[in-house]
């Protein structure tokens, strides 16, 4: 295929185009061709919305492990052009940010593992009502608990109590599904970026009661995994620039 070909090929199957891939059609377009092949499969093949697709990318590329911006803004376009609403996208925003709390799933247990080995922690404290109270609204408004959840409510009921209404924001007032939410979830916990194997697991869990099928969790899985490109994306515009200069 010729480059243009390519590029008109991109366009057809992928939905989209955007100057990052000039650079890479310019200086390889076997190679574009080829991500473009491995990029589609869910695309030719899959069973996600391509609505929900986009919403996909746009949390894998948004995450603060990743926070590749080229490609959240091609990918907010697309979903606007697809007719995803800004609040729908907002809304996944929302759900990405809560990524962070994972220092605290991390390392609580590590701090608690320390503090029993020099002899300052022996047992887990009897929760007081006002952590109980908390860990209902949590229970009630993200409808799951996980025992990763215990020590932290233990320790810091405060922190808890803040995090469960930051998390819960878009449970409350946002109009995507249950099991798309869980999606964005597994998206930024299995993307390579990030990889924080309890929590996709407990997502996974989570979209299943949901209603989500094997298939849709895998093309989730799929669609995170080519996020290896941007290596590329990132880096081949720089190569043409420095060619240029010499």
């Amino acid at each position: 295929m010729t480059p243009e070909e390519i590029k008109d090929e991109f366009i057809r199957v992928r939905g989209t185009w955007s100057a990052t891939w000039d650079a890479v059609l310019q200086l390889d377009p076997d190679f574009l061709l080829a991500y473009l092949n491995f990029s589609a499969v869910p695309w030719r093949h899959g069973v996600l919305d391509p609505k929900v697709k986009e919403l996909i990318y746009i949390a894998i590329d948004a995450n603060a492990t990743h926070m590749y911006l080229p490609g959240v803004r091609q990918h907010i376009q697309a979903a606007l052009k697809l007719g995803v609403t800004p609040q729908e996208i907002m809304e996944v925003l929302e759900l990405t940010a809560t990524l962070g709390i994972h220092a605290m799933n991390l390392g609580v247990p590590i701090l608690v593992e320390v503090l029993e080995e020099k002899g300052l922690r022996t047992a887990p404290t009897p929760l007081t009502p006002e952590q109980e109270k908390i860990k209902t609204e949590f229970e009630s408004t993200r409808g799951y608990w996980h025992p990763f959840w215990d020590e932290i409510l233990e320790l810091d009921p405060e922190l808890f109590a803040a995090y469960t209404e930051f998390s819960s924001v878009p449970w409350r007032t946002g109009t995507l599904e249950p099991k798309i939410k869980e999606f964005v979830y597994i998206a930024f916990d299995t993307a390579a970026t990030h990889l924080y194997t309890k929590g996709l697991k407990l997502h996974i869990e989570n979209a299943i009661e949901y209603g989500a099928t094997a298939r849709e969790i895998l093309e989730v899985m799929e669609i995170a995994s080519v996020l290896g490109i941007h290596a590329v994306t990132a880096s081949a515009p720089i190569l043409l620039e420095e060619m240029d200069r010499r």
